[in-house]
């Protein structure tokens, strides 16, 4: 009997609609936070760091894999040091066995990369879409799959898709960081304590097409371009 009023929950369109509302994969609130809190000289080291990641990262990939799971180890590290009482060291721990590890391991971690990035990628196009996010898994799923296949079967399109994703992501945090500083410029002290809001705030929060094109666009770019740099360097290996 109680498998049958679990079905017939599930089947009622208001009980679904409240779970999917309750349901929230994209941090938003995060992602602002990171975009708002830049000053004008970080936002300005970002989007020329970002730009060279994104045309020219397959040139130093080896180096920015190393970076990636140095980084991932790190968090990994730290949200584990920090039930064991020591978040920095475990964040020191992390960081070292996993960027150790990735060095002999490189062709695999950057096939994780891709797949991951094949992930992202997807779950922003989700995301865009305004479909359910209590599913998103399921699309960003389909993406790292695909990703990770690719990934094995033409290393290179690894190498240009993680590039191409991070650097955009870097870039773009930087234009977003500086376009929110010059319109808070504009507002006067009166607007900002009756809580007016910037163009680009009112973007991200209320508009889920926006941090995707944003994120989409470059990489797209960067996909293009990188192909052809890379068909033309002869010294280039993998």
């Amino acid at each position: 009997m109680n498998l049958f009023n679990i079905l017939a929950e599930a089947e009622t369109p208001g009980l679904t609609t409240a779970v999917e509302n309750d349901v929230d994969w994209v941090p938003v609130d995060f992602i602002w936070d990171q975009i708002n809190t830049l000053s004008w000289f970080h936002a300005v080291l970002a989007i020329s760091f970002g730009v060279v990641y994104l045309l020219y990262g397959w040139r130093i990939f080896k180096s920015l894999t190393v970076i990636c799971f140095g980084l991932i180890g790190m968090f990994a590290g730290m949200s584990l040091g920090r039930g064991m009482g020591s978040e920095m060291w475990g964040g020191v721990f992390g960081l070292a066995i996993l960027a150790i590890l990735s060095v002999p391991l490189m062709k695999y971690c950057i096939c994780m990369l891709g797949a991951i990035a094949g992930g992202i990628l997807t779950g922003a196009i989700w995301y865009a879409c305004e479909l359910p996010q209590l599913y998103m898994w399921a699309g960003a799923a389909t993406g790292a799959v695909a990703g990770g296949m690719i990934s094995f079967i033409v290393f290179k399109i690894a190498v240009m898709l993680f590039t191409s994703l991070g650097g955009s992501t870097i870039m773009m945090s930087g234009i977003l960081a500086l376009l929110n500083l010059y319109q808070l410029s504009s507002l006067t002290p009166e607007a900002i304590e009756a809580g007016e809001q910037t163009l680009i705030k009112n973007l991200i929060f209320n508009d889920q097409w926006f941090l995707p094109v944003a994120l989409l666009t470059p990489t797209l770019i960067g996909l293009i371009l990188q192909h052809k740099f890379i068909r033309k360097s002869s010294e280039w290996e993998i």
